[in-house]
């Protein structure tokens, strides 16, 4: 590749320089060496899947003059998406999809109100998404369902000819997460993650400082998605049907990875230069949800039938094929402050959030914190030339729509592909066969087939030189 085609594709020189240096990078992985490592990984990618369609790398979307978006699933996160993607220049919401009817009312009524013309409706059974996803005047499909639902209404989206984005996670099997991979491949349409923590403003931050070589040479990061949801889950009207709460009696896994591992992949080129190669998991006893219900539930509620068999927390360490390591972490069930814990170290130093605060050599020294805020030069122009618009999550919500949209209207390559998403939700299977195993490691899949050797553009995007039509 030449220094022009670097430039063209947004690669950074630390990006083209990854592959050249892997051979030489140690890792940690049952004591093998960096070329042991290596093979290894290249065996297990032999087992995978063989392709039934074309590799969606670096496909672009075709051109749109303006984006037509279906949305299916109003509930409490859908909803608060329409006015974000209705302030997104060049969108319109063409189609409303929800088994309740009046939430697709109340999005229709936002619709109008922005002064768009009023969106098909389809309402009141579990299929309304399939009549939706025919439709000739939908571009793009966003779907915000319970998860269960994700993968029927991305691979619908699909083979009728629609690009998706799916809210996290993904898919909750490793069968599904193939299916997805196989559909987009096969019907030429990206699937994506829409993944907001991948676009906050410190996380784009920290990825162009990692890129820029600031941490050294990358060795650890850290994720998590720590949040105490047990008011929410018990809420008879917050999650329809009490949903989510539902997974806990199901399933002792890392229920909600992305939020914590994509932008860490992001930092460590994941899928650009390194693979994810194994993962192990632990989780402890499942005692917060009960006993938030002897609290505050009364006896005769349904909640009383149900027996929780999710940790309150997962724990979680993913080793890649350069030898570093991510740790993850999962926590809704206990009082906790907030916290995605979204750490990167190297061989010059450490980012740590929540709150924010760096240690760099040579700008730091004595063992005491720098600000974060020295480093503001690094943030990405989604942040300087866009900013936050309506908000959504602090800015990251309008961000991640209007990229997205963006290179939707401009032809480009998405920031963020199937093979990414599959990759970022896969520790919710992975994590529940560890922990069934008593923490054993389990293989971690490469859904890109050994292509993951290819330094790409990902989330750190140049800014487009031109404008939308």
């Amino acid at each position: 590749m030449s220094d022009r085609e670097a430039v063209g594709t947004g690669l950074s020189r630390r990006s083209l320089l990854q592959t050249g240096a892997m051979a030489t990078a140690a890792t940690a992985a049952l004591g093998l060496g960096a070329t042991d490592a290596l093979a290894a990984a290249s065996e297990e990618e032999q087992s995978w899947p063989r392709p039934r369609g074309r590799s969606m790398i670096g496909v672009p979307f075709e051109p749109h003059r303006e984006v037509r978006v279906g949305v299916i699933g109003l509930g409490n996160r859908g909803l608060s998406m329409v006015p974000l993607f209705l302030a997104v220049p060049g969108t319109h919401i063409t189609a409303l999809c929800d088994t309740r009817r009046e939430m697709a009312e109340r999005a229709t009524k936002m619709v109008r109100d922005a002064g768009q013309p009023s969106p098909a409706l389809h309402t009141g059974h579990e299929r309304a998404f399939e009549a939706l996803c025919r439709r000739e005047d939908v571009d793009f499909v966003y779907v915000a369902t319970p998860w269960e639902w994700h993968v029927p209404m991305a691979v619908s989206a699909m083979r009728f000819g629609k690009h998706v984005g799916v809210e996290c996670p993904l898919a909750m099997t490793l069968r599904e997460l193939w299916e997805l991979v196989d559909t987009s491949e096969l019907t030429r349409r990206h699937c994506i993650q829409l993944e907001n923590c991948c676009y906050g403003r410190n996380e784009l931050r920290v990825l162009r400082m990692a890129h820029d070589g600031m941490f050294g040479e990358l060795l650890h990061g850290a994720g998590a998605y720590l949040h105490d949801l047990r008011d929410l889950l018990f809420s008879d009207t917050y999650y329809a049907d009490e949903w989510r709460r539902a997974w806990h009696t199901k399933l002792n896994a890392d229920l909600y990875p992305t939020h914590g591992l994509g932008p860490v992949a992001g930092y460590l080129d994941v899928n650009r230069g390194d693979r994810l190669v194994r993962m192990t998991a632990m989780s402890t006893p499942a005692l917060g949800l009960a006993d938030h219900r002897h609290k505050h539930e009364e006896p005769g509620d349904s909640s009383w039938r149900e027996r929780y068999v999710k940790g309150d927390t997962t724990m979680s360490l993913i080793q890649t094929a350069r030898g570093r390591v991510i740790r993850l972490q999962h926590n809704v069930s206990n009082p906790y402050p907030y916290s995605r814990l979204n750490q990167l170290a190297g061989t010059r130093g450490v980012f740590e959030d929540y709150p924010p605060r760096i240690y760099l050599e040579p700008d730091h020294s004595g063992h005491r914190w720098g600000s974060f805020d020295d480093y503001v030069h690094y943030d990405h122009w989604l942040w300087t030339d866009v900013g936050p618009g309506p908000g959504g999550h602090g800015g990251m919500d309008y961000i991640m729509l209007y990229r997205t949209i963006q290179t939707m209207r401009l032809g480009l390559v998405p920031d963020i592909d199937v093979y990414d998403s599959a990759t970022w939700s896969a520790p919710v299977a992975m994590s529940a066969e560890s922990i069934r195993r008593g923490g054993t490691p389990m293989p971690f899949p490469d859904f890109t087939r050994g292509r993951w050797r290819e330094p790409r553009p990902g989330l750190d995007s140049r800014k487009p030189q031109r404008q939308a039509a």
